[in-house]
């Protein structure tokens, strides 16, 4: 399911019609961000997951 380089371009297109070229690179900014924060949040929840699974093991 992958996206092929006429999807992408008009994907771009489409945005550029939308948010104009000003507002791209800050759309583009915040979507960065957030996946980072998202990110930082799942690992932070495995983390905890796997020190729960560890004090488990040690208890039985």
């Amino acid at each position: 399911m992958g996206l092929g380089a006429g999807s992408v371009i008009l994907i771009v297109i489409f945005a550029l019609l939308v948010f104009g070229p000003k507002k791209l690179p800050e759309l583009g900014r915040a979507v960065g961000h957030t996946l980072r924060e998202f990110k930082s949040a799942t690992k932070g929840i495995m983390e905890d997951n796997e020190d729960e699974g560890k004090k488990k093991e040690r208890n039985q």
